[in-house]
């Protein structure tokens, strides 16, 4: 039991990457007091605990009903989710997060900081690939929303000191965490999708 959480721990840590969106915070709530910001930070993250919360609910059942296999967007989703662990290793998700920050609109909380930046596509693929692995599993779904909570919670903590930690890392610091992020994403991708191949008896067990 405990190394599914460590494991939804790791993966919406790595998705979500409260460090990497620290700098991005600060940008997008530029000119704006502490307690405007801090109102800015906890709308963003309700809203994207609500959308990624229902995706992990009842995103099985929206597949279900389009016709989609679990094990069919398992694979997709681990090769999305490969992709965004590219994304990280080559900087190419930063380059569009700095192109997302000078498209905002006045008020942040919803577009980008909710969605994409928090509940974006490899949040909800996991939050999907999650409830449709531990589904009828009620304590171990809220154990996974438990965790979904916590990577929150640090996300709001660093977007109250995001301007401290950018000093601290520097540039650097944050590059490098951002390639082991990406790492460890991309390992934990191809474990979707030899879950997926196993499913569909590619794989032995």
């Amino acid at each position: 039991m405990t190394e599914i959480f460590v494991t939804a721990f790791v993966t919406l840590f790595v998705i979500i990457d409260p460090i990497g969106l620290a700098p991005i915070f600060i940008a997008l709530t530029r000119g704006m007091t502490r307690e405007a910001r801090n109102r800015v930070g906890l709308r963003a993250l309700f809203i994207g605990f609500v959308i990624l919360a229902t995706f992990g609910l009842f995103g099985e059942r929206l597949l279900t009903a389009i016709g989609i296999s679990i094990p069919a967007f398992r694979i997709s989703g681990g090769l999305l989710l490969f992709l965004t662990a590219l994304d990280m290793l080559f900087e190419r998700r930063s380059d569009r997060r700095e192109r997302t920050v000078d498209e905002t609109p006045a008020d942040p909380s919803v577009f980008p900081l909710a969605m994409p930046l928090i509940a974006g596509p490899g949040a909800l693929t996991t939050m999907i690939l999650l409830g449709a692995q531990y589904s009828g599993r009620v304590a171990t779904m809220v154990g996974i929303g438990a965790v979904l909570v916590a990577v929150l919670a640090v996300t709001y903590a660093l977007f109250r000191s995001s301007h401290l930690i950018e000093r601290l890392l520097g540039h650097t610091g944050i590059v490098v965490l951002t390639r082991l992020f990406g790492i460890l994403l991309a390992a934990l991708s191809v474990q979707f999708v030899l879950d997926g191949l196993r499913d569909y008896g590619f794989v032995a067990s």
